[in-house]
């Protein structure tokens, strides 16, 4: 491992006090945790199964730890930070960095790519930073704890209206929204939550405000034949559409459970490149009744498998390396199939970790 200097988490509020912008905080934590908080400013960078296997002997590349954020990477290249902090949870100094951590992986990328940069470790990590200066810290609004099934029928029963329309859609990013039919047919909590674009997953639920919002249909019904994942590239294109433009977007089915749920972990899976099970959770911490049928929890592990094997092609060609296959059969692999080839998925029940199968009796219902 390279050299890696300490820093105090006084000093570091004093940089960011007086100059932020000369200071790359990188947050080495899983997506998971940087979601529920993080120092403001920081960049997380992870590195997901791939990646530490073909780190394994060898240096991994900027390019492949900050993945997704060119400016970060330009910035640092032209040496426009004064310096690097990278921080985990709490590890307490640099002589206890483990060989096969993340923040490993990440000094050592860096330092290939220095432009002598003095790069340092938080002293403490996360837990020591924010418990000393939380108002430097980013929380993630408490989220509601997961209902149990008894409850959610309570809840049902005592109000009548259906638990998947309660409330109103939630935030999965900041431009990213899920909920439900009753949420979009709601002017008022589309505009409260500043909406500009629908992303209708669905083959009848109605666009009741054509002209006052952007509208996208995907026209898929929840059923065991139906092929969601030839969609996923161009929602998640319709997605970054709007995000591009400064604006938010809410992504609906009929009772935001299984179809829109499936674009919003495709989504997270591909931009966020996070495996299946954290995006899964991700959301579900957000929005608890979320349950894909069984066919779209398939297709969304056999996305994962392409991303996977996509990131594991870029690695290859990044690293030149002799060891690896041929590039065309990684290629194969990750193609991406039509919305004119019917596609069924079928495997063993075992392949599906039982958390993915969160059980709700909407979801046995047309129409999720």
């Amino acid at each position: 491992m390279e050299e890696l200097c300490e820093m105090d988490c006084t000093v570091l509020k004093r940089l960011l006090k007086d100059d932020s912008a000369k200071c790359l905080l990188l947050d080495c934590r899983s997506f998971l945790a940087f979601s529920a908080g993080h120092i403001r400013g920081a960049v997380n960078a992870r590195c997901n199964t791939i990646v530490r296997r073909r780190a394994k002997g060898s240096v991994l590349s900027l390019d492949q730890v900050l993945a997704g954020d060119e400016e970060v990477r330009g910035r640092f290249r032209s040496g426009m930070y004064s310096a690097v902090v990278l921080y985990d949870e709490r590890t307490p100094d640099s002589d206890t960095v483990k060989e096969d951590s993340t923040v490993t992986l990440v000094l050592n990328a860096l330092t290939r790519d220095s432009s002598g940069t003095n790069i340092y470790l938080l002293k403490g990590g996360y837990d020591r930073f924010f418990s000393e200066y939380p108002e430097f810290c980013l929380k993630t609004k408490s989220l509601p704890s997961l209902t149990s099934q008894s409850s959610i029928d309570s809840a049902c029963s005592s109000c009548g209206t259906p638990h998947h329309d309660q409330g109103g859609p939630v935030e999965i990013l900041p431009f990213l929204y899920l909920g439900s039919a009753l949420h979009a047919s709601k002017k008022e909590v589309l505009d409260g939550i500043g909406i500009s674009a629908l992303l209708n997953v669905s083959a009848d639920c109605p666009n009741h405000f054509e002209g006052a919002y952007q509208y996208k249909c995907i026209p898929v019904e929840d059923n065991h034949k139906e092929d969601i994942s030839c969609w996923f590239l161009e929602a998640i294109e319709f997605i970054d559409s709007v995000r591009d433009s400064s604006g938010r977007v809410l992504v609906h089915c009929q009772a935001g459970i299984s179809r829109s749920a499936t674009i919003c972990l495709a989504y997270l899976m591909k931009r966020k490149r996070v495996r299946l099970d954290e995006a899964f959770e991700f959301v579900r911490r957000r929005r608890s009744i979320i349950s894909p049928n069984f066919s779209f929890m398939g297709q969304l592990l056999q996305f994962e498998s392409q991303l996977l094997a996509t990131s594991c092609a870029a690695e290859a060609a990044a690293t030149a390396s002799p060891l690896l296959g041929p590039k065309s059969s990684v290629a194969t692999a990750s193609t991406t199939a039509t919305p004119t080839s019917p596609f069924i998925f079928n495997f063993p029940v075992s392949v599906v970790n039982s958390a993915y199968l969160h059980h709700s009796p909407i979801t046995t219902s047309p129409g999720c």
